[in-house]
């Protein structure tokens, strides 16, 4: 697909698939459209259940949450539930639906109608018991387009404007997978993203990548993937990016350090790297959901077509309560616009 094809509207236009109704993603959207802080220049256009919609703002209104937009006036592809949805139950029947939003709103971003895709929260167990054994969006989506995808999660400080970015190695896969996966094609494919991610906001950006082992192996003392695999990757790496500043590995326990300090202070911001390098998914994801939980955004890389989602799940626990919060995908939202600019 490319923006020539693209009218100046359709490069405006997020497709927002709702995901799993019995969780927050219908919330969230409704009150991100409505939001202050959201992009003005921002075209939605929502795939999900219009009954399920026209229910869930009805209900916000009764809450008193009066600032969001009226479903009449917003462009919906219409995909009925099949069942009564009960919020934080979770069954085949959300499954199935949040998988047919997903799959509708794929093919509108792949007929070259749009730019950008915007995902709320799925139930990956929801789309197990509906026979859709994805281990999540950003799998099927690679799968849907026969692209290599990324996954790397990106934040705005409110405090000063830095972008905090964590690329994933590995993303949902057992522990004890994890090993055998991280390979040198794989290692050094996810440098180069990286790198190609954050050269769109700084030409010559510096790069750390956080170690496997506790204290990063230790010199082998503790654990000889470092020594064995990631050094000499890093090491062959720097020759062919003479440019770019790279450090590690780093002691996991200390690798988002100065990203924390970064993050709430300007003065010393540019001791951050602009990139992280996470091997695995939670030893990434733990860093990013304590350091910017409310504003980082999940921003699937390879696709034909721009693709964010919020950084966290369907929220069972406080769906149908309408007290959930809309900054991240506020976030998404917006980086999705910036990003398929």
């Amino acid at each position: 697909m490319k923006k020539s094809q693209l009218t100046k509207e359709n490069r405006t236009t997020l497709i927002i698939s709702l995901g799993d109704p019995a969780g927050i993603g219908t919330e969230i959207t409704l009150k991100a459209l409505g939001s202050k802080n959201l992009n003005k220049n921002i075209k939605p256009l929502l795939v999900g259940c219009k009954d399920n919609i026209h229910e869930t703002y009805s209900k916000l209104i009764k809450h008193g949450i009066d600032n969001i937009p009226d479903p009449n006036k917003l462009h919906i592809i219409d995909i009925p539930l099949e069942n009564k949805v009960i919020p934080g139950i979770v069954d085949k029947y959300t499954g199935s639906a949040s998988f047919k939003w997903l799959l509708n709103a794929t093919n509108i971003l792949l007929e070259g109608k749009a730019n950008a895709l915007v995902t709320a929260p799925i139930s990956k167990i929801a789309w197990h018991k509906a026979g859709h054994k994805f281990a999540g969006q950003t799998e099927l989506l690679g799968k849907l387009t026969n692209k290599k995808t990324s996954m790397l999660f990106t934040a705005i400080s409110p405090n000063n404007g830095w972008r905090f970015n964590t690329l994933l190695t590995t993303t949902h896969i057992p522990f004890n997978k994890i090993n055998d996966t991280l390979t040198k094609e794989l290692i050094r494919h996810k440098l180069d993203t990286l790198l190609n991610f954050c050269r769109k906001f700084k030409e010559k950006p510096s790069i750390q990548i956080a170690g496997l082992n506790p204290h990063a192996g230790e010199e082998g003392k503790i654990g000889m993937e470092e020594q064995n695999l990631i050094i000499p990757i890093l090491n062959e790496w720097k020759l062919d990016n003479p440019d770019i500043k790279i450090i590690g590995p780093i002691p996991p326990d200390t690798c988002w350090i100065s990203s924390v300090n970064a993050w709430n202070g300007a003065s010393i911001k540019n001791n951050a790297p602009d990139g992280i390098l996470a091997l695995y998914h939670d030893q990434g994801l733990i860093p990013v959901k304590l350091i910017a939980f409310d504003e980082a955004v999940n921003t699937t890389l390879g696709l034909p077509f721009v693709r964010t989602s919020p950084d966290h799940g369907t929220a069972l626990d406080i769906a149908g309560m309408f007290k959930a919060r809309e900054k991240s995908m506020v976030a998404a939202m917006n980086n999705a616009l910036l990003l398929s600019q």
